[in-house]
């Protein structure tokens, strides 16, 4: 479909609004958690402000995408975005615990519809060869979420109130919209056919099952009920895939899966989510344990990671639109992440700062030169009529693969850390500020323990990047093509 250059242009500015703003809801709240429950008078509950927000995320990515391809990405893009702000408006005006984490499921729910629409209207409307650069624009707007959310999370809760965290998205989310109805074409809906109900059936209960498992399987309480959902994840699973082999048009094409450039895809995506996000909430823990830094120095290895990956999303994303190819990015790309980790596995204990910092900066450039690349790559392998269907596949992959893993490196370090610390520690009253306030003594032996415990999560994490080097090298060679897919538009705005 072509565009008009002004148009497209109005275009990349809504979605990578709206992109942002959805991301940013994510990782926005997690400074004023503390604030919110004490309104709120519910503290035991707490934890669901995040976990319903990124449960029902994470469900409703395939029938999500589904529902594009059925009805058009147009369609679903402006109805996620009004849903999302009348839950953001819900969210800040929860008088109770229970209505703000129902809103925040809402929002969870819109949001993966804003992420989702975004990618497949981008795909829709520009051709293989320009769609890397416009969607490295779009996905830079989850690292600039994780750099900046938590600082202006906090500022806003300090300045004018814990609501304004989600009311900030109104007039933002308005103006997006506004822009959202010109600029967004609208594009011819797939051909309507039976909605795999069965199928969206199977896989919210066995999606829903394995985050709450993961999520519950590091409290000895829940030891009983995690077995429960994992057992119950893994029969709805085995459902869900009989009946996707029966259906003729099922929520999840798994038959594209048969083309090396989607199965190779998918896999490289996967390591995304298990290879660096789920390591990333746990280094300011690490360097504040075993360096002695403060909650904000401690940040620092963080942000390095997330502004690599930033600024090698975009010169990725422009060097294969501008050439064609994609298969060296992640190839270099999965070798970086793997070489630094390794390292990072390797470093001695009291290293100076800065040398782990440029590590995992390398860490977060090489992951960036595929993260929103492999998404363009692999939709250009299917029809267009599935283009939402196999975005959502992929996104399901990265964020369940980083879910699991977030829960695993959790459990690891929790157990590794109990079990090595000397008599008198406790690991669940252990704080930064308590190890900071004992003898050296104490210091050097926390910060030995953290050590041990952490070097071969990340030496695992370097074998998930080499995982990540073989699905690269099987990417089929060739060039990103610069044909529009003929698509008509039903109606110009």
């Amino acid at each position: 479909m072509e565009l008009s250059p002004l148009r497209l242009r109005f275009l990349v500015v809504s979605l990578l609004t709206v992109s942002f703003i959805g991301a940013l809801d994510n990782t926005v709240v997690s400074t004023s958690l503390a604030t919110i429950a004490g309104d709120l008078g519910a503290l035991q509950h707490l934890g669901w402000v995040i976990v319903g927000y990124t449960l029902a995320s994470t469900v409703t990515l395939p029938i999500i995408g589904k529902l594009g391809d059925l009805f058009g990405p147009r369609t679903v893009f402006l109805c996620s975005l009004v849903v999302f702000l009348a839950a953001s408006l819900a969210c800040g005006l929860a008088s109770s615990m229970a209505w703000l984490i129902v809103a925040r499921v809402v929002q969870g729910m819109s949001s993966a519809g804003l992420q989702l629409m975004s990618q497949t209207i981008i795909a829709r409307v520009t051709s293989p060869r320009e769609r890397p650069r416009l969607m490295a624009i779009i996905g830079a707007a989850f690292p600039i979420a994780i750099l900046v959310g938590p600082v202006l999370g906090g500022l806003i809760t300090d300045y004018w109130g814990w609501p304004w965290i989600f009311w900030i998205n109104l007039p933002i989310g308005v103006a997006a919209f506004a822009l959202a109805v010109f600029a967004v074409p609208h594009i011819a809906a797939g051909a309507r056919a039976r909605f795999d109900f069965a199928g969206a059936a199977t896989l919210t209960v066995a999606l829903t099952a394995l985050v709450l498992a993961v999520t519950w399987v590091g409290d000895p309480v829940l030891g009983m009920s995690a077995t429960l959902a994992f057992v119950v994840s893994a029969i709805a699973f085995a459902a869900f895939f009989v009946v996707e082999f029966r259906v003729d048009e099922p929520l999840v094409p798994l038959r594209v899966f048969a083309n090396r450039t989607v199965a190779a895809g998918t896999a490289i995506s996967a390591i995304i989510g298990v290879g660096l996000f789920s390591i990333t909430s746990y280094l300011p823990t690490y360097f504040q344990m075993s360096y002695g830094l403060s909650a904000t120095a401690s940040g620092l290895v963080p942000i390095a990671t997330v502004f690599g990956m930033l600024v090698s999303n975009l010169l990725t994303g422009w060097l294969a639109s501008r050439t064609g190819h994609y298969r060296p990015f992640p190839i270099v790309g999965t070798a970086l992440g793997a070489g630094g980790l390794l390292v990072m596995s390797q470093l001695p204990s009291g290293a100076p700062l800065w040398v782990p910092m440029v590590v995992m900066a390398v860490v977060g450039v090489g992951t960036g030169a595929f993260m929103s690349l492999i998404i363009a790559v692999v939709q250009s392998a299917v029809p267009t009529s599935e283009t939402g269907s196999i975005t959502s596949t992929v996104n399901l992959v990265r964020q369940v693969g980083s879910t699991v893993a977030t829960a695993v490196i959790g459990g690891v370090i929790g157990f590794g850390v109990a079990a090595l610390l000397p008599v008198g520690l406790d690991a669940s009253t252990l704080t930064p500020q308590l190890v900071q306030g004992s003898g050296p003594a104490v210091q050097a032996e926390v910060a030995t323990i953290y050590h041990d415990v952490f070097s071969p999560v990340f030496l695992a994490l370097a074998i998930t990047y080499g995982v990540g080097i073989v699905a690269s090298v099987l990417l089929p060679k060739g060039r990103l093509s610069a044909d529009r897919v003929a698509e008509p538009e039903r109606l110009a705005v």
